[in-house]
């Protein structure tokens, strides 16, 4: 596989580490200072593996509508606008965008989807997420992942964090906190409080590796799909 990376983060790094081993090759690398470069660039790869920041996303669309380059974004932090933009880009070349590939973390959005409908009417939902302390956007794009398979309707209200005297907590409320600190890759815990039980779901990951190790196997099956917008759990689980 030939692949062009965006991003020269931690994640950028191990993704080209990885994928060098494995024995794939990369055509070209960008950060923030260089990206412009993407526009002098043909199809020179089979995908563009996207893990930088949401203000490089009109360079990378600029380039995947011209070339047709499928592209896998692991990108957080962009607004629903920058979404939509994302998205239009599936009439130009397969696109697949997740704010997780760990295999582990798309068992847990099954799974929360599955029993978050049984548990909803008697039992209040919180939902705490830890990273590093140099991650820039909070709520990580993981939880609102894990929002999503829970309340896909959107028929919760989203409470990040509490202050003040402001009453009970609201039955249809769904709490949702950010801790920040260390070295942490990533630890997501969703907390079902019922009358005289809880129930607890909990992902924890040792390291990047995991994201990257999923990354680059999705890559690997995005060449030679048809144009559009591709999503992790369909692909994964067939439904």
């Amino acid at each position: 596989m030939r692949y062009i990376l965006i991003g020269r983060g931690k994640m950028g790094r191990l993704i080209q580490e990885t994928a060098q081993t494995a024995g794939d090759e990369i055509e070209a690398a960008f950060g923030r200072e260089d990206l412009d470069r993407l526009g002098k660039l043909g199809r020179v790869a089979d995908v563009v593996i996207d893990f930088s920041q949401p203000g490089a996303l009109p360079e990378i669309a600029s380039y995947v509508r011209r070339t047709g380059t499928p592209l896998l974004s692991g990108t957080t932090g962009f607004t629903p606008d920058q979404l939509r933009q994302l998205e239009s880009l599936g009439s130009s070349a397969p696109v697949l965008w997740s704010a997780n590939y760990s295999l582990g973390v798309a068992v847990l959005c099954r799974a929360l989807a599955a029993v978050s409908g049984v548990l909803k009417p008697d039992f209040d939902i919180e939902l705490t997420e830890t990273h590093h302390n140099q991650k820039a956007d909070a709520p990580s794009g993981t939880a609102k992942l894990l929002l999503e398979a829970m309340d896909p309707a959107h028929a919760l209200t989203p409470v990040y964090g509490r202050e003040g005297n402001t009453g009970r907590r609201r039955k249809e409320e769904i709490g949702v906190h950010a801790l920040r600190g260390g070295t942490v890759a990533g630890t997501h815990t969703v907390h079902f409080f019922g009358p005289d039980e809880e129930l607890e779901f909990t992902h924890r990951a040792a390291s990047r590796q995991i994201f990257v190790n999923g990354a680059l196997h999705m890559a690997r099956l995005l060449p030679g799909k048809p144009n559009g917008v591709y999503d992790l759990q369909k692909i994964l689980f067939g439904a």
